[in-house]
């Protein structure tokens, strides 16, 4: 059968657009560092990439696209800066390194208390699957 002008050809481009990826992963256990056979799904999924990307040094790590991981933990050992300059750049620099995931629709909601050394913040993540609420010790040694 030829094609002729008259027939419409279907686009499919646009059916890609409407398609969610599952965000089907495997658990990590973060006190070994290691994967577990455990898959996880949903708010889980979301809340391990959170902790992954702040956990992570961005640009530290060859295997990882430059969009991976947070800048934050180099803004609180810089000890030229103040701590109330570190308490203004720890909301952005974490939105920054949160929003490249598109199931994350925003960050808000920080409370930030200085600790030591170290900043403890705690914050939400509105997601398409729910609202997440984090807590995170940053600039602190493990």
């Amino acid at each position: 059968m030829a094609l002729s002008p008259e027939e419409e050809i279907e686009d499919f481009e646009e059916d890609e657009e409407d398609i969610v990826e599952p965000s089907t992963t495997y658990r990590i256990d973060f006190e070994s560092g290691r994967l577990t056979n455990e898959k996880i799904n949903g708010l889980d999924a979301i809340r391990q990439f959170v902790y992954m990307a702040l956990r992570t040094e961005r640009y530290s790590h060859a295997v990882y696209s430059h969009d991976v991981g947070c800048e934050v933990q180099e803004a609180v050992s810089d000890e030229e800066s103040t701590d109330e300059y570190k308490e203004m750049e720890i909301p952005r620099l974490i939105e920054e390194a949160l929003l490249v995931d598109e199931r994350i629709e925003s960050v808000q909601d920080f409370e930030i208390t200085k600790e030591g050394a170290a900043f403890k913040v705690i914050f939400e993540v509105v997601t398409d699957e729910g609202t997440l609420e984090i807590e995170e010790v940053i600039g602190e040694d493990v």
